[in-house]
């Protein structure tokens, strides 16, 4: 370890400046270590200018440190920070004013052996000394000036007012590149923040429900309910069949709710068994089972602040259905392998496609957990119920394979009629793999009836009842039931479901107990049969 050692002025030959300018160069060494490490610290440019100042005053004996910027509005030069006790004043000097007005003209360094013998110089702050020197450094970023760094040594000119400018001139070129990166960054948070609202502004755009297809009484209303449950933090419970769109309207509650600015996190509780479920819902320590390498955010902790999707949740085991109700209930869980309770703000949105109601009924799905997640119900209609929406789904759906394609596709009349003559048993879903399916064999893009195709194995088609053959002696019926004026034989197998549960109220008076008892249903299974099915129900 080396071990300098200065001597005092005094000790110096006097005829020999060597050991004074060796102090100074020292001094302003230290210094200089001082301000790199003061810019250093922190891309928050405007607290780092007046620590810089300050270091300028307690380590280099340069007082009245002020760093003025040049306005790119009006080109004049602004003073943004000031080291002195008295406070900070507003001070604006334009081109030709005074001598930091020169600057701007023409940027060099400004040194003054004695501040009274200029006459240019404008003290309108007040506070140098008219006996003390006096140095002005440009600040530039890229060649272009950016600002001006001022100082005012502690004494009278000593003969090293040369030394002590260099040093200023290189404590503003740390400036310079500090305020470059600064400006790069700054620019480059503000593309991304234009870039972040972009996106936003898209995605909101593409989920919005004025952008959602489907102009049928029963999907408007359905919008309309979605719109209302947006705007709260309401668990919903989204119900209809596969292919119905559910994630959709997921998507559409999310980015439509306070919670638009954070994440919406997905999960098919269908997908995964139950012990990766848990992992992936509640996340995982490291070491918790076999491959857990390190600890891991579950589905719940990423959607901390959003909304968690989860699709399908009629699918969840009866043991798991356990853990699920109380994060549901208290906003708390632990991860796999950890004892640390972990409280998360999370929106819950469910999906499924089963019978809730018969599911509790025959026990497979947790009666308490079916009334925390059925606080808003949306009951989605398969797309037989509305046929009215098919031709605007349709195209809709051939704009999307369209663009996928690079071409432009078109339906024809007599194919939207073979639409809309089909049951649709896979809703949305099937009718989008249909249309592509005749976008690929169709050669001009133009989709004829002849290209739409329905498999064989999908199809309804309901067994006429064969007549006796003539000569035949007549085969003895069952005995039916005799039918007053206006009833429906509920077992008819040319009736439809819709159909049955509507005979099944008017024969009860629209008492709906009693029409489960005629359908041999639960009063909770016709409750959601009336529902989903949009049934009006009769008041007397």
């Amino acid at each position: 370890m080396h071990e300098h050692i200065v001597r005092p002025a005094e000790d110096c030959p006097p005829a020999n400046g060597y050991c004074r300018t060796h102090e100074l160069n020292i001094l302003l060494l230290a210094a200089l270590y001082a301000v790199s490490r003061v810019l250093s610290r922190s891309l928050a440019f405007n607290e780092t200018l007046r620590d810089v100042l300050r270091v300028l005053h307690d380590e280099a004996g340069l007082n009245h440190g002020m760093i003025c910027v040049v306005d790119p509005q009006t080109g004049n030069l602004t003073a943004h920070a000031l080291h002195h006790p008295s406070g900070f004043t507003d001070v604006t000097y334009q081109p030709g004013e005074g001598i930091l007005g020169l600057m701007l003209e023409k940027p060099r360094t400004v040194m003054l052996n004695r501040v009274a013998d200029e006459p240019r110089f404008l003290n309108r702050l007040g506070i140098y000394q008219q006996e003390l020197p006096f140095i002005a450094v440009p600040i530039k970023v890229g060649g272009n000036l950016q600002g001006v760094l001022t100082v005012q040594p502690e004494a009278p000119d000593d003969g090293l007012l040369e030394e002590r400018a260099q040093f200023v001139e290189m404590v503003a070129n740390l400036i310079g590149q500090s305020l470059r990166l600064s400006l790069e960054v700054e620019q480059e948070k503000s593309s991304l923040v234009e870039e972040r609202d972009l996106l936003r502004r898209t995605v909101r755009h593409q989920f919005g429900f004025d952008s959602m297809v489907g102009r049928s009484a029963v999907m408007r209303r359905v919008f309309d309910q979605a719109r209302l449950v947006a705007k709260w933090n309401t668990t919903v419970l989204i119900r209809g069949e596969t292919g119905t769109g559910k994630e959709l309207i997921a998507n559409a509650i999310h980015y439509n709710s306070p919670r638009a600015r954070n994440a919406l996190v997905k999960l098919n509780c269908a997908a995964l068994p139950e012990n990766l479920l848990e992992s992936e819902l509640f996340g995982h320590e490291r070491g918790a089972f076999t491959g857990a390498v390190e600890s891991r955010k579950g589905r719940f902790e990423q959607a901390h602040g959003g909304t968690l999707f989860l699709d399908e949740i009629g699918e969840v085991s009866a043991p798991f259905q356990a853990k699920l109700l109380r994060i549901l209930q208290e906003g708390e869980f632990e991860r796999v392998g950890g004892s640390r309770t972990i409280k998360v703000d999370v929106r819950i949105i469910a999906a499924t496609h089963r019978d809730l109601e018969t599911a509790v009924d025959m026990g497979d799905f947790r009666e308490d957990l079916f009334y925390r997640l059925n606080v808003m119900p949306l009951f989605l209609p398969p797309l037989r119920e509305r046929i009215e929406d098919i031709p605007e789904i349709a195209r809709h759906l051939l704009s999307k394979i369209g663009n996928d394609q690079k071409r432009k596709l078109s339906l024809t009349d007599m194919a939207q009629r073979r639409l809309a003559s089909h049951d649709w048993p896979g809703n949305v879903r099937e009718l989008e793999n249909c249309l592509e399916r005749a976008a690929v064999l169709s050669e001009d893009g133009k989709i004829d009836v002849d290209l739409i195709r329905f498999p064989s194995a999908r199809e309804r088609v309901t067994p006429k009842p064969q007549r006796s053959m003539v000569g035949a002696p007549p085969s003895s019926p069952p005995p039916s039931p005799s039918f007053g004026p206006g009833e429906v034989d509920i077992d008819d197998p040319n009736l439809s479901e819709k159909e049955r549960v509507i005979a099944a109220l008017e024969q009860a008076g629209w008492v709906q107990a009693k029409a489960a008892r005629i359908l041999g249903m639960t009063p909770r299974q016709i409750a959601y049969r009336i529902q989903t099915l949009n049934i009006e129900v009769k008041q007397f």
